[in-house]
């Protein structure tokens, strides 16, 4: 844009014919039509394409500061890219150096271990894997309470009218599907074996 600005702002080349005599002639360089043009290109430049920051430009033309950045807009910017895009970083960056910690002490218990002359037990280097066992009533209650306090919030958001809350059904209907699991299983691991 400042390079058709410059092109707009260059006066013509003086034509190599020339059929009468040259007419000097007095003209002030307000008046030309070519420093009219300049005027107006600039001040669409800075009504269009210039920004300033905290109003510290001093223009008189450019009075109104609608598109005008502020000083406070930065910091506050700068602070959403960093929370977007740095925490991921820094939640891989702190997992990693846990999983290198907790793979360091291992290292270092190994190696005390061997410098005193103890075996070193296959589960301390090969742990088993966790086996978690599934809590189908911890789920059942979690889903049931989900659904419970999705029907009130959609109900209410709605004035008690409409049918919004019955999306709440989902989760709740799922849940007490798990709590059924849970009651039909326990009673089933409960039961005396058949002999």
């Amino acid at each position: 844009m400042a390079l058709a600005a410059g092109l707009f702002a260059q006066a013509p080349a003086a034509s190599p014919i020339m059929s009468a005599p040259a007419v000097t002639a007095t003209i002030s360089p307000a008046s030309t039509p070519e420093s009219e043009i300049e005027q107006s290109i600039r001040k669409k430049q800075k009504r269009h394409f210039n920004f300033t920051i905290d109003d510290h430009e001093t223009d008189a033309d450019h009075g109104k500061s609608d598109g005008d950045i502020p000083a406070k807009v930065i910091p506050i910017v700068f602070i959403t890219m960093l929370a977007v895009f740095g925490m991921p970083v820094l939640i891989v960056a702190v997992i990693m150096y846990f999983g290198f910690s907790k793979t360091r002490a291992l290292h270092r218990t190994v190696r005390l271990m061997v410098e005193k002359g103890q075996p070193v037990p296959e589960a301390l280097l090969n742990p088993p894997p966790a086996q978690r066992q599934r809590s189908d009533m911890r789920r059942g209650v979690v889903l049931v309470m989900v659904g419970l306090g999705l029907m009130i919030f959609l109900a209410a958001v709605n004035d008690w009218e409409g049918g919004a809350w019955s999306i709440g059904l989902i989760p709740f209907l799922i849940g007490a599907g798990y709590l059924l699991v849970w009651k039909l299983e326990g009673k089933k691991d409960s039961a005396p074996p058949v002999p």
